[in-house]
């Protein structure tokens, strides 16, 4: 058996989107991608948008994502350390991950520091300049308040109403992204910002659905994982360098 010592990173899974069919195709790519690198995978960083929507009653999850779920239980108890980060689409897990999986649930950023290398870690929603509509919509959909307003409709009636806001929400930023210059791109922006106060060799993000992999300074990289529906594309950490991978294609 190989040693466990290498780090995976991905994000924007977005299980749940488009439709049942693509979403259960996905999911069976991920679970084998997940049974790759299970072998020598010391830690597992989901950096958001896992699902394309997801919250918490206090005794119901959305349902579905059993194979992935379950995978990610088989790799728990294999030892692997799992990280989920919250996203925009998924900002609302508490602790039902936390117990099933004994995951670490990450709100915001993470610092991390693994064989002399030192890691900036963000899903990269509302980071940056501009994008103020969704900072200040994040505020509220993140407040308690409204978790507990939420909570307090029927689970079909809330997941109905926050599928069609997920979808939405899609259709808008399919409209509105582009890949901009990369001295133009919010996040490089932001992660100049974030090294001029600290150092880090790398920032790694998702979120919009690039992937890119740019040179910062000698000794800093900015990593955008990509997303799934369209690229399968992850980073894994071998102990000295940081690489982003492609795995299967989206089967059309």
């Amino acid at each position: 058996m190989p040693e466990r010592n290498k780090l995976y990173f991905a994000s924007d899974f977005h299980l749940g989107a488009v439709s049942y069919e693509s979403s259960r195709e996905r999911e069976d790519r991920i679970v084998r991608w997940l049974n790759a690198i299970a072998p020598d995978a010391a830690e597992l960083f989901l950096v958001g948008d896992i699902f394309d929507f997801w919250f918490e009653y206090k005794t119901v999850v959305p349902k579905g994502y059993i194979r992935f779920l379950g995978k990610l239980s088989e790799m728990a108890d294999a030892g692997i350390k799992i990280y989920f980060f919250k996203g925009n689409h998924d900002m609302w897990m508490f602790d039902y991950l936390e117990k099933e999986l004994n995951a670490t649930i990450v709100s915001n950023e993470l610092s991390i520091e693994r064989n002399g290398k030192r890691f900036y870690i963000h899903h990269g929603d509302g980071l940056g300049p501009g994008d103020k509509s969704y900072k200040f919509l994040k505020k509220i959909f993140r407040s308690k308040l409204c978790q507990w307003l939420f909570a307090r409709l029927h689970p079909n009636l809330g997941v109905g109403i926050a599928n069609m806001w997920s979808g939405k929400s899609r259709m808008e930023g399919n409209r509105t992204q582009h890949l901009r210059a990369h001295e133009q791109e919010w996040l490089v922006q932001y992660s100049n910002e974030v090294l001029a106060n600290s150092h880090y060799d790398y920032l790694i993000y998702g979120h919009r659905h690039y992937p890119l992999d740019i040179t910062l300074s000698p000794q800093s990289r900015y990593i955008n994982l990509g997303e799934w529906v369209n690229y399968s594309t992850y980073a894994v950490f071998d102990g000295e360098n940081v690489s982003l991978q492609h795995f299967e294609p989206a089967r059309k």
